[in-house]
């Protein structure tokens, strides 16, 4: 099996004559069904948005080593934490849902993997979450909310290190499906406070109205 190393722990692999993105895992048994192959686990950039940013943008700046801790916003079930979970394997990812459904899912995934805390809260009120998280990384956020800048400026301010990054996941459609995307995109930019915008990027062909956006505190 050839692959190819994107950052550490995360690799291009060649299976089946096709180029695949895979995280490497010690865990031996699938989260939602995904291929497993000589300890890597395939990651469908057509099911997660981190996966879609690494193969479009295969050089990232922002911090997702083996001892980063992360504060990820919009866990749902677990589908990407769990590959976050791989990536930063001597790290600690902090899991924000507030579906109490999607909450059980992600409950079964942490009794495996002991580097994943499950918080059910709305990332909308990051105080509620204080006594349990400490300063983070890098805070991933995906979540189908209106004020999405809003929530990762008030998470950034309360828990990101100076010198960390921010990776949003904008859903233009969740903040106005009436506004084209492309002036959503461009009034969020604007409300994201605190931070230094750094990128941005469509993750066309993999998610419509989809953009991230990449930022840093300052130090």
């Amino acid at each position: 099996m050839n692959f190819q190393e994107i950052i550490s722990g995360v690799a291009a692999v060649e299976w089946d004559g096709k180029t695949r993105l895979a995280s490497q895992s010690d865990d031996p048994l699938p989260v939602y069904g995904e291929r497993i192959l000589e300890g890597y686990r395939a990651w469908d950039p057509f099911r997660s948005k981190l996966a879609a940013l690494l193969l479009k943008n295969s050089r990232p700046q922002f911090n997702l080593d083996r001892d980063a801790k992360v504060l990820y916003l919009g866990a749902a079930t677990g589908t990407t934490v769990s590959h976050v979970s791989d990536i930063v394997c001597r790290g600690l990812v902090y899991a924000v849902e507030f579906s109490p459904r999607a909450m059980r899912d992600l409950i079964r995934l942490c009794e495996r993997r002991k580097n994943i805390v499950p918080i059910l809260a709305d990332a909308s009120h990051p105080e509620d979450y204080a006594f349990m998280v400490e300063p983070v990384d890098l805070i991933y956020q995906d979540v189908a909310q209106r004020n999405q800048a809003e929530i990762a400026s008030s998470n950034c301010l309360r828990y990101l290190k100076s010198g960390g990054d921010l990776v949003l996941m904008l859903k233009t459609r969740s903040v106005d499906v009436n506004a084209s995307p492309q002036s959503v995109l461009s009034l969020e930019e604007k409300k994201l406070q605190g931070l230094d915008l750094y990128g941005i990027l469509d993750l066309l062909p993999f998610h419509q109205d989809h953009w991230a956006m990449l930022a840093k505190k300052p130090a």
